[in-house]
């Protein structure tokens, strides 16, 4: 049975409340009470609220150093109040083009402190689809990196780069900001592997639906520094920001995600969580255990992983090197969270997904909108508070009883454990057998030549589709496509044998790790 708003709002207290226990001087309760009352329940008094109650903590560390909450609270302020002068607040919509760096949350901070509506861009875009993008989702104002200045269309309202906004944050008043208690609508775009990205819509950053779940299963606590090497402009890193700030704790980032930095970056700030997606786990863990060795990664308390499938072969490895701390977080930009497989579920099935969150329905329906028995694959169906609200071009994900399509396929085991099987328009049909990637790459990335695999079919004359393994090596391994075939072959049966094999360099992916698939053909 669904919980109530009201209920789920109060489970989001309660985990809030307890992962903020600790005692402290007893005149910054009230200042922070006072700052959240001036500037409202948003995330711009969130911060208002730590401002007040931790002026000198360190709010971001980046590249060029520690930024405090005070100092992240003028900034921004200064920044909204150009902004405003230029004619932007609410019914307007910002686009943020930022990679990881403190600019990114001055710029988010002094948009909804005007009650804009938010655009987080992908800052993999070249120069059309950006444009494209631009127009389709009525974006009035750009805020970018300086690099991204070139591929800004021109004919909007205003465009302001990095350089622009930094001596903007540098102004100093002796006016107050006034923010806006209007929380604009947050769009964030789903990754574009099938197509021109689409705009995902809801009201505000953060829900009672996302928070209490992660709150409740990973070990998150106030004032914690955390490494968030997730991509901030998408619903992972960005809901882990939000939370962090609301927390009061230390989002430490990298501009560029590089995988010996982000040791380096665990090394030095003894962070209690890393937050990646799968693909930067892999190339974390591809550095070898003499360089990993270099690095003190004791301080971890979690890894959090999130943004798409896992893998067994990976999550092994990763509770192998780093200890029983790491969950695997299952959901979309559309459906928001779904499951949370903790350190205790992945070492007893390290190909699961997890259980059903705290305040979340996940169904399996076969094709007829029935439920499907324990152990039966069928299209994944999620039900959440936290649902987005449409595509900002019209539509939105099938519907079965309130509760909407993932986009997956998958199936439950008797201990409630979900696994994902695959993209419910990956299925390949090869000779009338029907054919789901996940299980062949699965196998390939145990084989110990093997970094990375992916599967995908390509059109064949007697049987329709054929399998198609794509495959990237270990540094210094060796393997044939013969030896992959015959690899499948032992383990699994005949049709899901790849007909053909290429070895590659890389994998085809978008900017937060995904896989595109329809490049490998």
């Amino acid at each position: 049975m669904a919980l109530s708003p009201g209920v789920r709002a109060l489970q989001a207290m309660a985990a809030l409340a307890r992962a903020g226990l600790r005692i402290e001087r007893p005149d910054r309760l009230p200042r922070a009470l006072a700052a959240l009352v001036l500037t409202g329940p948003t995330m711009a008094g969130g911060v208002a609220a730590a401002a007040a109650r931790y002026p000198r903590a360190a709010a971001v560390a980046d590249d060029d150093g520690e930024l405090t909450y005070a100092a992240l609270w003028q900034r921004s302020d200064a920044v909204a109040r150009s902004l405003r002068d230029g004619g932007v607040g609410v019914g307007a919509t910002i686009g943020l083009l930022h990679r990881n760096h403190r600019g990114f949350v001055v710029s988010l901070l002094a948009a909804a402190k005007l009650g804009a509506d938010i655009v987080y861009l992908n800052t993999g875009f070249a120069g059309p689809q950006l444009a494209d993008v631009v127009t389709n989702e009525g974006i009035d104002v750009v805020l970018h990196d300086d690099e991204d200045g070139p591929d800004v269309p021109p004919d909007l309202l205003g465009s302001w780069s990095q350089s622009q906004l930094d001596a903007i944050a540098g102004r100093r008043s002796l006016v107050p900001f006034v923010a806006s208690r209007h929380v604009g609508r947050t769009v964030i775009l789903t990754s574009g592997t099938t197509g021109r990205p689409k705009g995902a819509q809801r009201n505000g950053l953060g829900s009672p639906d996302t928070l209490a779940p992660l709150l409740s299963t990973i070990p998150l606590r106030a004032r914690d520094t955390v490494v968030i090497a997730a991509p901030l402009f998408h619903a992972w890193g960005l809901s882990h920001l939000g939370l962090g700030l609301a927390l009061s704790s230390t989002a430490v980032v990298q501009r560029q995600f590089d995988p010996v930095g982000v040791l380096a970056l665990v090394d030095r700030h003894r962070p209690a969580g890393l937050v990646v997606v799968p693909v930067m786990l892999q190339r974390i863990l591809a550095l070898g255990g003499e360089a990993l060795a270099r690095y003190d990664t004791s301080s971890l308390r979690y890894i959090a992983s999130s943004g798409s499938a896992l893998g067994a072969s990976l999550a092994t490895a990763t509770i192998q090197r780093f200890g029983p701390i790491l969950y695997n977080v299952y959901g979309s930009t559309e459906v928001s969270l779904a499951t949370i497989a903790t350190p205790e579920d992945l070492r007893m099935a390290p190909a699961t997904a997890g259980r059903v969150a705290q305040g979340s329905i996940v169904r399996i329906f076969d094709g007829d909108g029935q439920t499907c028995p324990v152990g039966e694959i069928g299209r994944v169906f999620v039900g959440s508070g936290a649902r987005f609200e449409g595509y900002t071009g019209g539509g939105g994900k099938e519907d079965i009883g309130g509760l909407l399509s993932s986009g997956d396929v998958g199936h439950f085991d008797a201990d409630g454990l979900l696994y994902i099987d695959g993209r419910d328009d990956d299925m390949i049909v090869s000779g009338g057998e029907n054919v789901f990637p996940a299980e062949v790459e699965d196998l390939l990335a145990d084989h110990p030549a093997v970094a990375e695999a992916a599967v995908t079919g390509v059109p064949d004359e007697r049987f329709g589709q054929r399998l198609k393994a794509v495959i990237v090596c270990l540094p210094g391994a060796s393997l044939t496509a013969q030896e992959v075939k015959d690899h499948v072959r032992d383990h699994l049966a005949r049709h899901k044998v790849p007909g053909t094999v290429e070895f590659v360099d890389e994998l085809p992916r978008t900017t937060t790790g995904k896989l595109r698939r329809r490049d490998l053909a």
